[in-house]
């Protein structure tokens, strides 16, 4: 007779907009190697609101730590503001309980380090990094082109994903939102640690960044909200990588231009253009001024799936239970925030910088700008649904 695998006893720390929605995957039986345990958040009335709305079966902490303590959970997910993704996970750690944290990693390299420094401390907890868009069929499938070596080497990358749209209520919704004291940056920090995380793992880690950014140019905060940043690597090859949350109808292109193909997604749809011959191949041998290099369209197979959250998740219960692969490894999370870190940098300091940067130099340019933000006070936070917005892109 085969044995009931067991549940993994799961807490959340933070029930806001993120954190309600994985306790409802976890509620409605999505997770089924997961049991909602117990949650924690500094906030009564949302405490009161998760017993009524989402379940009355959970035990309920207004302290994360007095949770981690207690005994009731063996693993946690990390959902809170993004300075303190790193503390809680920390704690998680030193207590030999397994953590996923949500993105982004946290809101500046020198933390993300020390946690990375924790988690080799303790090899026996799971550490994982809800970086969702990973489990898309359509970028794990780039992945696989860009690195199979098939089409040569990246010589372009262009990425202009302008869709996350955010009207001046989304801002206003929370104290801490879009304020250097309490998110530690915008677009970069809130929508875009996906496709930063997307980017760098398809395509690899630039050597140097160059970014012009403007704070607060389509709404009242202080963050950015507009950016475009040129790139380059160590092959010779450039990019560019353009967002904001102005745009009301906006894009999301990829674009990767190799050796030998074209590759083109939005995230929902795959284009690739094969050439019969790579470019160097075809110019080395065509005497012909205004020739091109032979090309034609392939459809590539992929498994259709996109999981998001759901599928993160779940692989996180088959690294405890079975040691079998995350979607994404906690310490991946440090590479993105780099390309963050760099872009606020090189737009700090007003010139491109080179990867690795100045930690310190970075840390201290951000202090500068926390010392002097304006959060927002006495406001009441108003949390939204979040489940129809990731699935694409949001």
């Amino acid at each position: 007779m085969e044995t009931e695998r067991r549940k993994i006893k799961l807490g959340i720390i933070g029930v806001g907009n993120m954190g309600s929605g994985h306790a409802r995957n976890i509620v409605n039986g999505s997770c089924p190697d997961f049991e909602l345990a117990a949650v924690a958040d500094v906030n009564e009335e949302r405490l009161a609101w998760f017993k009524t709305e989402i379940s009355d079966q959970v035990t309920l902490f207004t302290d994360a730590i007095t949770m981690l303590d207690s005994g009731l959970i063996e693993a946690c997910i990390v959902a809170v503001p993004h300075y303190d993704h790193t503390t809680y996970a920390i704690e998680c750690m030193r207590r030999g309980i397994h953590v996923m944290v949500e993105k982004p990693a946290g809101v500046y390299t020198r933390q993300v380090r020390e946690m990375i420094t924790e988690a080799d401390r303790h090899p026996e907890v799971v550490f994982g990094m809800m970086f969702n868009q990973r489990t898309n069929h359509i970028y794990r499938k780039v992945r696989e082109l860009v690195q199979s070596g098939t089409y040569g080497q990246i010589r372009r990358t262009n990425w202009i994903i302008t869709d996350w749209y955010r009207p001046q209520a989304y801002y206003d919704s929370s104290d801490w939102r879009a304020t250097w004291s309490g998110e530690g940056g915008g677009v970069l920090l809130n929508q875009c640690p996906h496709q930063l995380d997307l980017w760098q793992w398809i395509c690899g880690m630039p050597v140097k960044v160059d970014t012009h950014m403007q704070f607060g140019k389509w709404h009242d905060i202080e963050v950015e909200d507009d950016v475009t940043t040129y790139v380059e690597y160590e092959n010779g090859a450039t990019g560019v990588f353009i967002t904001s949350t102005g745009e009301a109808h906006g894009t999301n292109r990829l674009e990767i231009q190799m050796d030998r193909a074209q590759i083109v997604t939005d995230g929902k749809e795959l284009h690739v253009l094969e050439f019969d011959k790579t470019e160097q191949e075809f110019s080395a041998e065509n005497k012909i001024p205004f020739a091109t290099v032979d090309a034609h369209e392939i459809v590539p197979e992929t498994d259709g799936k996109n999981e998001q959250h759901i599928g993160v998740l779940n692989a996180f219960g088959g690294a405890i239970l079975d040691g079998t692969p995350l979607i994404a490894d906690g310490r991946e999370g440090i590479r993105g925030l780099t390309l963050s870190n760099a872009m606020h940098l090189s737009a700090f300091l007003g010139h491109p910088v080179e990867i690795p940067f100045d930690e310190d130099l970075y840390y201290a340019e951000l202090m500068k700008r926390v010392a002097t933000s304006r959060r927002k006070t006495g406001g009441k936070t108003v949390f939204a649904d979040t489940s129809n917005t990731y699935s694409g892109n949001h």
